[in-house]
């Protein structure tokens, strides 16, 4: 596993976490109602915990047999992100993009993207070493 190319795809999506939650903050309340702020930023923190999620595999020491399970873990919080916190991003900008009618479109993509991230943290668990492998 390329553990610099995860690195810096966790650092990335932290970035763009961080840029997509200020203009939540800031440009999006003038632009729609509460109800889709929340929802917003509903997606800037599963983006945070995720991209935080990606940077913690890196430090998982796993013997040959379980580094597949990280990459794939990485893996699946990326496009956890995509789908779930795009998503809702999609459905709070909606009405100012003008796209109000891709709504029942874009809604049942956000639970999907939460079964990446569930799948992700189970591959997690799962990279690591049992106990009576490791030297003592």
């Amino acid at each position: 596993m390329n553990r610099r190319l995860y690195l810096r795809m966790g650092f990335i999506l932290l970035a763009l976490a961080v840029m997509i939650g200020a203009f939540g903050a800031h440009a999006l309340k003038s632009m729609v109602a509460a109800e889709q702020v929340s929802t917003f930023e509903t997606g800037v923190r599963y983006h945070f915990y995720h991209a935080f999620g990606i940077l913690i595999l890196q430090f998982i020491p796993s013997g040959a047999r379980y580094v597949n399970r990280t990459k794939w873990a990485a893996r699946f919080f990326l496009v956890g992100i995509i789908f779930f916190s795009g998503s809702l991003y999609l459905l709070a900008m909606a009405e100012p993009m003008g796209i109000e009618s891709l709504k029942k479109v874009i809604g049942p993509i956000t639970p999907i993207g939460g079964l990446f991230f569930i799948s992700g943290w189970i591959l997690a668990l799962l990279s690591i070493k049992p106990s009576a492998e490791r030297p003592e």
